[in-house]
């Protein structure tokens, strides 16, 4: 099997049959959009159909506009067209974290070279949306509430064992997040030690939505820090 075959056959089994907190619905579009998993299907048989190790980068959970409708992390539709080149035919989404992931990947030297040395998911590999009171979904993390981060421990050690399996090196992964994203996946693995070193770094929601006249800045660091542990 290749990586590519490996992560798919992944996100085709991921499922989650615990008991969740009142009022919080878990996303796993894999089993509630068909068309979910063959776009996922064609992204990972093009830039992962071999078996190059990579370096794990991980994020919190998938969102609604990015993973929750493409099954990619961090890429929403308008990405996947444009710079994938993978033909999507449902409703258009638009995730800062997306812009951001997608411009220093192009500054890194492009989305082949880069999913040819990175492979990107979540602490949480499912995503979460709660309902406020005016009746909008909303997302939710998994360490929103310390009852969700208690219901989902176990599935997400499980789920992050799994992923090391395809082929990933355990010198060092990446932590999209420096605050409690970060914290939790230090403690984890301090625990767990599936990682030698981790590198946390801000994250992209965090620079469109607070820092992104500084952008650029953030884009170099990401790149620096990706270069540092290729061989």
């Amino acid at each position: 099997m290749t990586f590519a075959d490996k992560i798919i056959q992944f996100n085709k089994q991921l499922d989650f049959d615990g008991k969740l907190p009142d009022g919080i619905r878990i996303m796993n579009p894999f089993k509630e959009n068909p068309a979910v998993n063959l776009i996922m299907e064609q992204f990972y048989k093009k830039y992962y159909d071999d078996n190059h190790p990579r370096h794990l980068i991980l994020g919190i959970n998938p969102g609604r506009f990015g993973a929750g409708v493409t099954g990619i992390p961090f890429t929403d539709s308008k990405r996947l067209k444009s710079v994938c080149k993978i033909d999507y035919e449902g409703k258009e989404t638009h995730e800062p974290s997306s812009v951001f992931v997608y411009e220093m990947i192009d500054a890194f030297g492009g989305a082949d070279y880069f999913y040819q040395n990175f492979y990107i998911h979540s602490i949480c590999p499912l995503g979460f949306t709660s309902v406020k009171q005016d009746g909008k979904e909303i997302n939710y993390n998994y360490y929103d509430s310390p009852g969700l981060t208690a219901a989902v421990y176990d599935f997400m050690v499980e789920n992050i064992r799994k992923q090391i399996a395809f082929g990933v090196e355990t010198d060092t992964c990446f932590c999209f997040g420096n605050g409690k994203n970060e914290k939790f996946l230090r403690k984890l693995n301090d625990q767990e030690h599936f990682f030698k070193n981790i590198i946390a770094l801000e994250h992209p929601r965090f620079i469109m939505q607070y820092k992104s006249k500084s952008k650029d800045m953030y884009i170099e660091k990401y790149v620096n820090a990706f270069n540092s542990v290729l061989k």
